[in-house]
This record gives structure tokens, sequence and C-alpha cells, in this order.
């Protein structure tokens, strides 16, 4: 008895785990890294911080989102330092999906790393960046119109579904 119990608890830790991926440090080449592992599939890149509240609310889209559309890949990019990793992870606990990939900027020159991602970027939040068939990449700076989201997610449903990029 005691060993099926200790089973079945070892088997819940083993599931929570798998089902909340983990923060990573989101360094110089992290998005080259990203982009790679996407082999030119569509995907929705969301940078955020947890000092900003229109992030959570788009966080919480997002997640309906992913709900909606398991096949979607979604990319959460929190651009708080490495010492809030722990707020961090709260918020995305709170509101994102467990299954999306989750990353935090680890230089404490985060400027370098949002000119990395994008030269034109200049901090504003949430910022967020849909690529589409055909290597289309979109930067969206705040929250992402409904409708908009939805007309880029009509543009890549096909790709997602045939698994075809």
């Amino acid at each position: 008895m005691r060993r099926a119990l200790a089973f079945a608890f070892l088997c819940c830790v083993a599931l929570t785990a798998q089902a909340q991926m983990p923060l990573r440090p989101f360094v110089s080449g992290s998005l080259a890294a990203i982009e790679a592992a996407q082999g030119g599939r569509p995907f929705l890149l969301s940078f955020w911080s947890v000092d900003c509240a229109p992030c959570r609310a788009e966080l919480a889209q997002l997640a309906r989102l992913a709900r909606a559309h398991p096949q979607l890949t979604i990319v959460l990019v929190s651009t708080d330092p490495p010492g809030a990793a722990e707020d961090v992870q709260a918020v995305l606990d709170q509101y994102a999906p467990a299954w999306a990939e989750r990353w935090i900027f680890a230089d404490p020159f985060s400027e370098r790393l949002r000119f990395e991602v994008d030269p034109r970027w200049h901090g504003e939040l949430p910022r967020s960046y849909l690529y589409g068939p055909g290597g289309r990449v979109e930067g969206i700076s705040g929250p992402i119109d409904p409708q908009r989201l939805a007309a880029w997610l009509k543009s890549v449903l096909g790709v997602l579904h045939d698994g075809h990029p």
C-alpha cells in the first residue's frame, strides 16, 4: 500500500512538473533559437513584465487563445530582471497557459536584448510578434486588438492544422 501511494505521489509530481514549462534565460541568441525551434511554423511571441497591467490582461487573452487552439505555439518572454523570477512565475501561474514556453531576460543590459529582438522596439509593453507563413513577422506594441489577432489566427490555422510551414 505504501509503495502504491508513493508511486501515485511521484506520478502526480511528475505530471505537475511536465504541465508547466520552466523559466528559461533569455540571452543574446535566444530569439534565433526560438525561431529555429519553430522551423518556419507560425507562432506568437509576447514580451511582458510583472509591473505591466495591460500585460496581465494580454496573458489572460493568450491563455484563452491557447485553450481554443492548442496546436498554436505561444512563447512568453518576461522583460523583468532575473532576480524577479519568483514574481514572474507567480504571474505566469495565474494568467498564462501552463504549456506556453516561458523565458525571462537574463542580461542586466536589457536594451541590448530588445535591440537584438527589434531595433525599432524601445521597451513599450506588451510587445508581441505574430510569426506567419512565409516568414512574415508583425510587431505590435500595446495590447493586441482581438480582431487583429483573429485575422492573424485565421491566416495561420491551415498551416497549424496541416503541419506544413
